[in-house]
């Protein structure tokens, strides 16, 4: 079958358009993790308790999930290169309205706007990607394209503690403004425009549906330890509406017709595309899973400062851009599969080495696993991403990305709200069974009170519970690296189930698609 060849008058300048979109993805996958660290100093200047001043973090999440669907319909409605540039526009305004916010309220809001038009920004920087480059070259792409998010979230701590440090809680916010400038200007200047197709109808019922789901399911994982899940009526009506509205929107989308529907069901009967989703959903969930872990475990237990912790956390992003240049010129080459296979044993291998983890670490038992764990799911990322979009028809890139987008972010949410649950829970589990070894009979406990802990006094016996707590959380921590473990070796089965596509062109193909795209 012969490439469809697009037929254009304005020369394409491949380089620019990949510097400018990836601009456009690090300012939206960085502040995905960036105003974490600052969130005490926000709480402080801006009068907020300590559960009010997660809603900067909520706001920002749930108002992404809930807009990344609408990408799609909003490419067929205005044209992909208007719904980019009006992305990149309003993140950076809304950066801005962060930065000088004086009250909770405000920058709620703001984060809010933040979300609803940084949600198109990852999935347009991947299909514009996937569009400019020929088959043979998308490995390449992608790999460029996984740097970009994969790394934005990894060092988004380290440059966010830096900043609060060195000048103020706003720049985190006011770092967006440049990045976001120069990249609209390269949207605007070297991306072609195109006419809009308008073939996709507005499906109000589907987008409300999906839209109360999404934003259900996110509340209910960000708010459920809080709130003590299940135990909460608050937790309950997120389920239920959750419940409801998923059933609503799969029932309403399979009896309306492809072309009509907020969804296209036709993306769901392709097998490459529902493998990859599974796939991203497991990556998305250990990624941010892990990295939700260990900041805190270093902070907590082994008394890192908040700049410490993230520079230990950076080395892990050199290892995952070193392995997306290696594999991006192995894809197309080399057996997609192998080299998932090979992601996923490494990254395995890096979770083994964290699962044995003690309190007494040095920083190279640090550095080195989270190196290795960086270089495999750099090997992951690529193969996947060009594989999930290998068998895609081109008009479908726009939809797809931002349901992939959407997947890997629920992953991620999920993964981070069971590990989260699981740490505490296994605390107190782990606290409990420790504490029923101690007794002044037992030979460690009278070597403790010759240590000086004075276990005859109420300070004493308060510093060997604490030391208790201690050595609880860090055994708690391990079940969780361990489970992370687990669940990446479950999934290398199932990489069979990828069908690689081969992307070998004739000569005279080839010659015509870069004439073309030149």
């Amino acid at each position: 079958m012969k490439p469809e060849i697009p037929v254009q008058s304005v020369p394409l300048n491949r380089q620019m358009i990949t510097i400018s979109v990836m601009l456009a993805t690090v300012i939206q996958t960085l502040d995905s993790t960036i105003a974490n660290v600052a969130l005490p100093h926000m709480q402080g200047s801006l009068s907020a308790s300590a559960d009010q001043i997660t809603w900067v973090l909520t706001s920002y999440i749930v108002a992404a999930a809930i807009a990344t669907p609408l990408t799609g319909w909003m490419c067929d409605r205005f044209t992909q290169k208007r719904v980019f540039l009006a992305s990149v526009a309003g993140f950076t305004i809304a950066s801005l309205l962060c930065g000088v916010s004086l009250s909770l309220g405000e920058i709620v809001v703001a984060r809010l706007l933040q979300g609803m038009f940084g949600a198109a920004l990852v999935p347009l920087s991947q299909a514009v990607l996937l569009e400019i480059n020929p088959p043979a070259k998308r490995g390449s792409a992608m790999a460029m394209w996984g740097m970009g998010v994969m790394v934005g979230p990894i060092l988004g701590p380290s440059l966010g503690g830096w900043l609060t440090d060195s000048y103020d809680w706003r720049w985190v916010f006011f770092i967006n403004l440049p990045i976001g400038a120069m990249a609209f200007y390269g949207i605007w200047r070297y991306i072609r425009p195109t006419k809009a197709t308008r073939l996709m109808r507005f499906d109000v019922f589907g987008f409300a549906t999906l839209s109360l789901a999404i934003g259900a399911l996110q509340m209910l994982l960000d708010r459920g330890q809080d709130n003590d899940w299940l135990n909460s009526l608050e937790t309950w009506i997120e389920l239920v509406i959750f419940v409801v509205a998923a059933a609503y929107f799969i029932v309403h989308t399979l009896f309306t017709p492809a072309q009509q529907a907020f969804v296209d069901f036709r993306l769901l009967k392709n097998g490459n595309f529902i493998t990859g989703l599974m796939f991203i959903f497991i990556v998305g969930a250990v990624l941010y899973a892990v990295r939700a872990l260990t900041p805190p475990m270093l902070q907590t237990l082994m008394d890192y400062p908040v700049m410490a912790a993230g520079l230990l956390m950076a080395p892990s992003g050199v290892g995952t851009m070193v392995s997306m240049l290696l594999v991006g010129r192995l894809v197309g080459k080399v057996d997609s599969r192998l080299l998932l296979f090979s992601g996923f044993s490494i990254t395995a291998v890096s979770l083994w080495a964290m699962s044995g983890y003690t309190l007494t670490l040095s920083q190279s038992d640090i550095l080195w696993p989270g190196v290795v764990q960086g270089f495999g799911l750099g090997l992951v990322f690529v193969p996947l991403s060009t594989v999930t979009f290998s068998t895609l028809e081109p008009a479908m890139f726009a939809q797809g990305t931002a349901l992939y987008s959407l997947v890997r972010n629920i992953g991620s949410s999920i993964g981070i709200s069971l590990v989260q649950t699981l740490w505490v829970r296994n605390t107190q589990v782990a606290h409990s069974s420790l504490a029923e070894t101690l007794s002044a009979t037992n030979r460690a406990i009278q070597l403790q009170d010759t240590a000086g802990y004075q276990l005859g006094s109420t300070a004493g016996l308060a510093a060997l519970n604490g030391e208790v707590t201690r050595q609880a959380a860090m055994i708690a921590y391990l079940d969780d690296f361990k489970l992370m473990l687990g669940l990446t070796l479950l999934v290398l089965p199932l990489l069979w189930l990828i069908k690689p596509k081969k992307t070998k062109l004739s000569p005279e193909e080839e010659a015509a698609l870069h004439a073309a795209m030149d």
